[in-house]
């Protein structure tokens, strides 16, 4: 939906709905999103973040289904101002795990998947229109160290394939990679180095004009419309950032957050034997739950729960901060608390000035919460979570 003002869109993300196939898309847009637009927005244009896998990519390749997609966005109303193209394959029902960045920005295939949505995108959109595309962040930390080169490269191919789009449709389509932690970039300050020095750099300029025939001074001005980030506050706040810090570190290099998506994260303010046994209901097959550790060391990172609760006793009086998508709507949940407080700081920091063009909620845990918390449907639950978000915007 259209927020006042300069606000931008707010949307939520498909990714919450289990949709592989374009089939199952196209059900998710006829049932829950008209659901949850029609207690928004019922007489307005509504924002859609929407969420294709490969598989359901491949199937809307063929015109009909096509024309179908574009069809149904335009009878409902519907505005395609944003895509996830971060999980490639499954997302739920099944072990999704570290698999979630395959294939990451080493290959081709990342590359070909997010060409290809951002032509989709373009296709949907109207001359002028701007939209962004989430992705993976690089590649999983052990993975993407060494691969930097080769990584800017493809993401350099995929910002050449976004100026031809622009230049034949008129539509600016942005790719935002997304840090998360235990990742190639998982700080604020890893993503400002990795731009600074692999992807806004003369290099990186004379090499997108090569692929696109701009001048490198044209070049350069179009590396920031097409390459960013997206600011995942659950992420941020699990890597224990400041808001406003982190915020203004990012402005300060002009590295441009084309997409921020709302989420909060699990947090327990002290761990104790009776917290590591609370824990243990979240530590589930599907997602990792990527823990950062805050104690007299300084910072520590697991890169699953498990994996931080093996630790035992020694992690007493810890702060632990857990990447596990929570409602936005709770300040705690159980007997944790959640990072509510930095979401709400982010959204105060938008509305006195506007950090993104697109904010999107993206809780999309719903389904592997455990059982004691799961209260209402998933739509009404995403109903109330726009309706906090409204809350601390208007």
């Amino acid at each position: 939906m259209q927020l006042p003002g300069n606000l931008g869109h707010l949307t939520y993300c498909l990714n919450i709905h289990p949709a592989q196939t374009w089939a199952d898309v196209r059900s998710a847009l006829q049932g829950p999103v008209q659901e949850v637009r029609q207690a928004l927005a019922p007489r307005a244009p509504f924002a859609v973040g929407l969420r294709f896998s490969a598989q359901a990519l491949r199937a809307l390749e063929e015109p009909s289904a096509r024309s179908e997609l574009q069809a149904l966005l335009h009878e409902n109303d519907y505005r395609a101002v944003t895509v996830n193209g971060f999980p490639y394959g499954i997302f739920h029902g099944a072990r999704v795990k570290e698999e979630v960045y395959q294939p990451d920005w080493r290959f081709t295939e990342r590359l070909d998947y997010t060409r290809g949505l951002a032509t989709l995108m373009a296709e949907l959109n109207v001359p002028g229109a701007s939209v962004s595309l989430s992705t993976v962040p690089g590649a999983f930390k052990p993975l993407g160290q060494g691969a930097e080169a080769l990584m800017a490269d493809n993401l350099l191919k995929a910002a050449a394939h976004c100026v031809r789009l622009a230049r034949r449709s008129g539509v600016t389509v942005a790719i935002a990679l997304e840090p998360e932690p235990c990742c190639f970039l998982e700080t604020i300050d890893e993503a400002i180095a990795f731009f600074e020095h692999c992807l806004f750099t003369d290099r990186a300029a004379r090499r997108l004009a090569e692929m696109t025939g701009l001048t490198v001074a044209q070049a350069a001005s179009a590396l920031p419309r097409h390459l960013g980030l997206c600011y995942d506050v659950c992420h941020a706040a699990v890597e224990f950032e400041t808001p406003r810090a982190s915020i203004e570190a990012l402005q300060r290099a002009e590295v441009p957050i084309h997409k921020l998506q709302l989420s909060a994260a699990l947090r327990v303010p002290a761990i104790d034997a009776a917290a590591r046994r609370a824990l243990e209901a979240f530590c589930e097959p599907t997602y990792l739950h990527q823990v950062v550790a805050s104690g007299r060391h300084g910072l520590m990172r697991h890169v699953d729960l498990p994996e931080a609760l093996a630790r035992g006793h020694e992690t007493d009086g810890e702060e632990w901060r857990i990447h596990y998508h929570v409602p936005l709507f709770v300040e705690t949940l159980g007997r944790f608390q959640t990072t509510q407080a930095f979401l709400s700081e982010i959204l105060a920091l938008h509305r006195h000035e506007p950090i993104a063009s697109h904010l999107e909620v993206e809780t999309y845990t719903w389904h592997v919460l455990p059982e004691s918390l799961k209260e209402s449907r998933v739509e009404d639950a995403i109903i109330r979570e726009m309706h906090w978000v409204l809350e601390q915007l208007l």
